[in-house]
Order: C-alpha cells, then structure tokens, then sequence
C-alpha cells in the first residue's frame, strides 16, 4: 500500500467533467496539491454523502489551492450523471480497470453488494514532487474521512 513519504504511482484514467477526457497524475502535479478521494460506487449511500460534502467544502479546497478528484471503479459515463444528479463540483476519476485501486493498494470486495475489486473508502494527498503527503484507509466502507483532517493537509501540502 502507497504510504506517507512514497512518490504517489502515476496513472492515466478517464476524466469524468461532464464530458469523458483523459486525466494522467504525472501531467497535473501543477495543479498540486491534488486530493484523490477513493469510493467504492457511485450512488450509494455513504459514497454520496462522502462526494457531497466534499463539494461542499469545495471553496475550503480551492482557497489551499488543492484540486479534489474522486476516485472509482464506476464508468465514466455514469460517473458524469452521479456528478449531475449531485451537482458535484469537482472531476471524478473512472478506474474501471482497476489500475488506482492496485497500485494505491485500497481494493476491496465490496459483499454487501456482490462486487469484487472495488475501492476501499481512502483519501490521498499528493504534492507537486509526486509525493503523498497524507494518507487515509478504511477496511469499513460505512466510515466516511474526516474532513477538516483532509482540509489541513492539503493546506500543508501547498506550502
């Protein structure tokens, strides 16, 4: 598993904005710190209201001048409509391979809902050098981050 101190692992998935593109780690250490919020699916409970008030606090993130992403094994196609539905104000990062999942070492099966290999709930932080700078992990998929925890740490990782 990626820890504090470790270069994040590069990767290119597609970007889900409202139209499908391409996102690569390595292209976008420019607009560090960037937050990778892993969830296990779109539209259900918890993954949501974990999405929603990181959209919320979203003017908290840009005044640190870090970029939120979040990060699931979902298409992007349904991707951008879980961003509609939620008026989600930041990208979302479609790992339908399974690529971030392997290499940030936060995959799960996900029983309750009989999917195998999808994201744990995990945020990481990760500045302009590529390294991560914060890191947290839940084998619980109810358990939602602490937010204002995350807040700080991008601050920090902007200075």
């Amino acid at each position: 598993m990626v820890d504090v101190g470790d270069d994040a692992p590069d990767f290119t998935v597609p970007l889900a904005d409202g139209d499908v593109g391409s996102f690569t780690l390595s292209e976008r250490l420019d607009e560090t710190p960037l937050v990778l919020a892993f969830f296990p699916a779109a539209f259900t409970g918890t993954c949501t209201s974990e999405m929603n008030t990181f959209s919320d606090r979203i003017e908290t993130f840009d005044s640190a001048d870090a970029n939120v992403y979040g990060v699931s094994v979902d298409t992007p196609f349904a991707l951008n409509e879980f961003r509609r539905q939620n008026d989600l104000r930041f990208p979302l990062l479609s790992d339908t391979n399974r690529t971030l999942v392997e290499r940030y070492g936060v995959s799960m099966d996900f029983a309750s809902l009989g999917v195998e290999n999808v994201a744990k709930r995990a945020v990481f932080v990760v500045d302009e050098s590529g390294a991560v700078t914060y890191k947290w992990v839940s084998d619980d998929p109810g358990v939602e981050p602490n937010y204002e925890e995350i807040q700080t740490a991008a601050a920090d990782a902007a200075n």
